[in-house]
Protein backbone atom coordinates (compact mmCIF):
# COMPACT_ATOMS: atom_id res chain seq x y z
CA UNK A 1 0.00 0.00 0.00
CA UNK A 2 2.88 2.40 0.72
CA UNK A 3 4.25 1.98 -2.80
CA UNK A 4 0.80 2.76 -4.24
CA UNK A 5 0.44 5.80 -1.96
CA UNK A 6 3.84 7.19 -2.97
CA UNK A 7 3.02 6.66 -6.66
CA UNK A 8 -0.34 8.40 -6.20
CA UNK A 9 1.31 11.41 -4.52
CA UNK A 10 3.89 11.66 -7.28
CA UNK A 11 1.19 11.45 -9.98
CA UNK A 12 -1.26 13.96 -8.46
CA UNK A 13 -0.49 15.15 -4.94
CA UNK A 14 -3.78 17.02 -4.30
CA UNK A 15 -5.93 14.14 -5.53
CA UNK A 16 -3.92 11.58 -3.55
CA UNK A 17 -4.18 13.53 -0.29
CA UNK A 18 -7.92 14.01 -0.75
CA UNK A 19 -8.33 10.28 -1.37
CA UNK A 20 -6.24 9.37 1.70
CA UNK A 21 -8.29 11.73 3.87
CA UNK A 22 -11.55 10.23 2.60
CA UNK A 23 -10.28 6.76 3.56
CA UNK A 24 -11.77 5.04 0.55
CA UNK A 25 -10.99 2.55 -2.18
CA UNK A 26 -7.59 1.03 -2.57
CA UNK A 27 -6.21 3.20 0.23
CA UNK A 28 -8.23 1.63 3.02
CA UNK A 29 -7.98 -2.03 4.00
CA UNK A 30 -9.44 -2.68 7.46
CA UNK A 31 -7.06 -0.76 9.77
CA UNK A 32 -4.45 -0.15 7.05
CA UNK A 33 -4.34 3.29 5.47
CA UNK A 34 -1.69 5.76 4.31
CA UNK A 35 -0.87 9.01 6.07
CA UNK A 36 1.33 11.89 4.96
CA UNK A 37 3.01 14.85 6.60
CA UNK A 38 4.98 17.81 5.32
CA UNK A 39 8.64 16.76 5.26
CA UNK A 40 9.70 20.32 6.12
CA UNK A 41 7.59 21.21 9.15
CA UNK A 42 6.12 17.82 10.13
CA UNK A 43 2.46 18.88 9.79
CA UNK A 44 0.04 16.06 9.00
CA UNK A 45 -1.74 16.74 5.70
CA UNK A 46 -3.45 13.36 5.25
CA UNK A 47 -4.55 10.70 7.71
CA UNK A 48 -6.85 7.72 7.63
CA UNK A 49 -10.32 7.40 9.09
CA UNK A 50 -9.10 6.49 12.60
CA UNK A 51 -6.82 9.49 13.06
CA UNK A 52 -8.67 12.61 11.85
CA UNK A 53 -7.67 14.43 15.05
CA UNK A 54 -4.06 14.46 13.78
CA UNK A 55 -4.69 16.67 10.73
CA UNK A 56 -2.59 19.80 11.20
CA UNK A 57 -0.67 18.33 14.15
CA UNK A 58 3.12 17.95 14.17
CA UNK A 59 4.25 14.35 13.61
CA UNK A 60 7.49 15.00 15.53
CA UNK A 61 5.73 15.22 18.91
CA UNK A 62 3.98 11.84 18.75
CA UNK A 63 4.92 9.36 21.43
CA UNK A 64 3.56 5.95 22.25
CA UNK A 65 2.05 5.03 25.65
CA UNK A 66 5.46 3.75 26.80
CA UNK A 67 7.02 7.17 26.15
CA UNK A 68 8.87 6.33 22.93
CA UNK A 69 9.02 9.38 20.64
CA UNK A 70 8.17 7.49 17.47
CA UNK A 71 6.98 10.64 15.69
CA UNK A 72 10.54 11.96 15.55
CA UNK A 73 11.56 8.67 13.91
CA UNK A 74 8.78 8.98 11.34
CA UNK A 75 9.90 12.53 10.56
CA UNK A 76 13.57 11.51 10.28
CA UNK A 77 12.64 8.71 7.89
CA UNK A 78 11.14 11.29 5.52
CA UNK A 79 14.46 13.12 5.43
CA UNK A 80 16.22 10.15 3.84
CA UNK A 81 16.91 9.26 0.27
CA UNK A 82 13.96 9.32 -2.11
CA UNK A 83 12.71 5.78 -2.67
CA UNK A 84 14.08 4.42 0.60
CA UNK A 85 11.65 2.78 3.00
CA UNK A 86 12.33 3.01 6.73
CA UNK A 87 10.70 0.83 9.39
CA UNK A 88 9.62 2.43 12.68
CA UNK A 89 8.50 0.20 15.59
CA UNK A 90 6.45 1.29 18.59
CA UNK A 91 3.55 0.23 20.82
CA UNK A 92 -0.03 1.37 20.28
CA UNK A 93 -3.66 0.56 21.05
CA UNK A 94 -5.82 -0.92 18.31
CA UNK A 95 -8.86 0.98 17.03
CA UNK A 96 -12.10 0.03 18.70
CA UNK A 97 -11.64 0.92 22.35
CA UNK A 98 -9.36 -1.89 23.56
CA UNK A 99 -6.73 -0.24 25.79
CA UNK A 100 -4.19 -3.08 25.50
CA UNK A 101 -0.89 -2.18 23.82
CA UNK A 102 0.26 -4.02 20.73
CA UNK A 103 3.49 -3.79 18.71
CA UNK A 104 3.00 -1.63 15.64
CA UNK A 105 5.26 -1.24 12.62
CA UNK A 106 5.07 1.72 10.27
CA UNK A 107 6.89 1.91 6.96
CA UNK A 108 7.76 5.47 5.88
CA UNK A 109 9.07 6.85 2.61
CA UNK A 110 9.58 10.22 1.00
CA UNK A 111 7.07 11.25 -1.67
CA UNK A 112 7.63 14.65 -3.29
CA UNK A 113 7.86 17.09 -0.34
CA UNK A 114 6.02 14.72 1.99
CA UNK A 115 6.74 11.85 4.28
CA UNK A 116 4.15 9.11 3.80
CA UNK A 117 3.62 5.97 5.78
CA UNK A 118 1.48 2.91 6.35
CA UNK A 119 1.43 1.08 9.67
CA UNK A 120 0.18 -2.31 10.79
CA UNK A 121 -0.20 -4.18 14.05
CA UNK A 122 1.93 -7.26 14.56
Amino acid sequence: MLDRAVAAVQADKAKALATFNQGEGEFLDRDLYPFCFDANDGTFVAVGPNAKQLLGADVRVLKDPTGKMYGAELYSAAQGLRGAIVEVNYMFTRPGGDKALFPKVTFVSQAADLGCGVGYYK
